[in-house]
């Protein structure tokens, strides 16, 4: 296992290397903002979703994408603009959890953690069944029954990379972010070019599915209600936009000012290439049903280049990759915001801790497990993984913008008017539009992250009293004295060997109180052979018989234990367990008795274990 995890992830880095491992902002613009960029490959695509096949609106839903989109631009243009100052304010990391923390409180900020945990662990799912549905429109072979396996696989990959540090798997990551921002620009170009300038019609019936074409035909009244549905599925282009503001500290020196940029780099081409893509769409009508197996940029790359011929081939493939490559985005921060979190005594203390190659790895593993969870769940579907999506978003958002809120109004630095304008027009629409994502897909999934996020919030304050009541418990006052003043030692022994022996030999030389050994057998056959083998060894130390006819053997030791206890009220007990040690393959074969009274008697009070091990080969 160790060569093989060095053939993975590489070999560990020093601390002291750090500073090497800082991410330009060339590569942190493909490590932060691929989830955001990435969201151009499909969030049109849901807002016709809901327009052509949830409302049935055909012809007539084309109306209102433009809008939506321009629409959802502007609350970009305003989250980009909060996050910027929070960058600014908060140049250690943790985004929506640490503005929430210093200004709102324990409560929020365990809220907006919660909503930004459960969002990477989303973007996994969402990117990888995004990029898998991708490629089927390429590889039509690769049907239903592969997309679990394929996802899986990727995800696989993703966490390998991610494990071998933020740099380099930044590195790895950075061609396939730019290839697809100029792929997008290709078809982006030679779409406005042949709409505008050669007026291309929409896409002919001829490259619809039945399905689709069905849905293109009819004339249904698109409700508000839809409307709405159809703007919380778009605005999921907003998802990743906060995450350079959680990871402030990946970036080299000078750190705000760099991450800034890089999110204003990242504003740009989001916003742009949203708005740009739905007026495509908007003219060119991509129907796609939700069982189709190609996705609305496939469908109009296929008819702006003239088929399936190689710039068709490269957009798909470069949507592939930048979708899959999207989850990178949640293995930077999930892991970094829940370090964060862990320190502050919210999550178990395994999660702050960093791994060989600098990165917080219990985190990378914990979002992959989960992640993979929810792929399988939800058969890698994109469709029915959106609904799940865009609440966490937007409630992190409303819980950032509102804590900059507070801090502007606290601090007055200069400008702080105009800066908290900003923020309180942000929280107000992106509390507004977390409602609307609620309600209007509630039935679809939205309740699973409106009940998981309270109940996370719940665990965490659980997780946070038990590490209190914890170092309340072992503080020590000067002038703390140990409660016990004796000592007891008590050696295991099955058999007489050498393992026993030396237990014995040890016990002796700790100089306790008291001595003695115990024995569990389990009919008189076996208590005469124990006892024969004492004299015949001449052991210098009382052997204590305990019978078990049912062959228990915790029960009767932890039994006898606790009469030790009660007979010497101040005493510590040490048990010690001659153990057998053998080669790693074939270790399991001992001690497993060994292990099972070890576990008994970790909770009991004032027992010690101790281990004699006897290197057999």
């Amino acid at each position: 296992m160790p060569k093989l995890k060095r053939v993975l992830i590489g070999k560990p880095i020093s601390s002291a290397d750090e500073g090497h491992h800082r991410l330009r902002k060339i590569i942190a613009l493909p490590v932060f903002a691929s989830d955001a960029i990435s969201s151009t490959a499909y969030a049109t695509d849901e807002i016709m979703i809901v327009l052509l096949v949830k409302a049935m609106g055909g012809r007539g839903a084309w109306g209102p994408t433009v809008p939506i989109a321009i629409i959802v631009c502007i609350l970009m243009a305003i989250v980009v603009a909060s996050y910027r100052q929070t960058i600014h304010a908060y140049p250690s990391g943790g985004g929506s959890y640490i503005v929430s923390k210093e200004n709102l409180g324990t409560i929020p900020s365990l809220i907006a953690g919660s909503s930004l945990l459960v969002d990477y662990i989303l973007t996994v799912a969402v990117s990888v069944a995004g990029g898998v549905l991708a490629i089927r429109g390429v590889i039509p072979s690769l049907g239903q029954n592969w997309v679990v396996p394929v996802c899986l696989a990727c995800v696989f990959f993703m966490t390998v990379m991610n494990l071998r540090g933020v740099k380099e798997s930044g590195t790895a990551f950075a061609g396939p972010t730019y290839f697809y921002i100029v792929m997008l620009l290709v078809l982006i170009g030679t779409g406005f070019y042949k709409i505008f300038v050669q007026h291309i019609g929409p896409i002919p019936d001829s490259m619809l599915s039945e399905e689709a074409l069905h849905f293109s035909k009819l004339t249904k009244h698109i409700s508000i209600f839809m409307l709405l549905r159809a703007f919380a599925s778009g605005a999921v282009a907003l998802s990743g936009v906060e995450a350079i503001s959680n990871g402030v500290p990946a970036f080299e020196k000078p750190e705000s000012k760099n991450a800034a940029t890089t999110l204003l780099w990242m504003g740009g081409i989001l916003g742009s290439c949203f708005l740009a893509v739905s007026i495509l769409a908007s003219h060119l009508k991509p129907y796609r049903a939700e069982t189709d197996g190609i996705n609305g940029l496939g469908l109009m790359a296929q008819h702006l280049f003239g088929g399936k011929g190689v710039l068709f081939w490269m957009l798909e493939i470069a949507t592939f990759l930048i979708l899959i490559l999207a989850a990178n985005t949640a293995y930077a921060d999930f892991p970094r915001l829940s370090s964060i979190i862990a320190k502050d005594g919210f999550l178990p203390r395994q999660f702050a801790n960093r791994g060989d190659r600098l990165v917080y790895s219990n985190g990378v593993i914990f979002l992959a497990v989960v992640a993979s969870i929810l792929i399988v769940v939800f058969d890698g579907d994109i469709s029915k993984l959106i609904p799940l999506y865009a609440f966490g978003v937007f409630t992190g958002f409303t819980f950032s913008q509102t804590g900059m809120v507070k801090h502007h109004l606290t601090h007055k630095e200069p400008n702080w008017k105009v800066g908290m304008t900003i923020n309180a027009i942000g929280a107000v629409t992106t509390g507004i539009i977390a409602v609307i994502v609620m309600v209007s897909k509630f039935t679809q999934g939205a309740w699973i992250p409106g009940l998981l996020i309270p109940l996370m919030v719940l665990g965490f304050r659980a997780i946070g009293k038990h590490y209190i009541h914890t170092r309340g418990a072992v503080v020590a006052q000067p002038g703390y004295r140990a409660p016990r003043e004796t000592h007891t030692a008590v050696v295991l022994v099955g058999s007489v060997n050498k393992g026993v022996l030396n237990g014995i030999a040890y016990a002796r030389s700790l100089n306790p109180d008291r001595v003695m050994a115990v024995t569990v057998v389990s009919d008189e056959a076996e208590r005469k052979h124990i006892e024969q083998q004492w004299i015949d060894f001449n052991v210098p130390i009382e052997l204590h018989t305990l019978y078990s006819p049912y062959r228990a053997l915790t029960k009767p030791v932890m039994d006898f234990i606790d009469e030790l206890d009660q007979r010497y009220s101040d005493d510590i007990i040490t048990v010690i367990i001659p153990e057998f040690v053998t080669r790693k393959r074939t270790q399991w074969l001992h001690n497993g008795s060994a292990f099972a009274l070890k576990a008994k008697l970790l909770y009991r009070p004032h027992t010690v274990v101790t281990s004699v091990p006897i290197h057999v080969d």
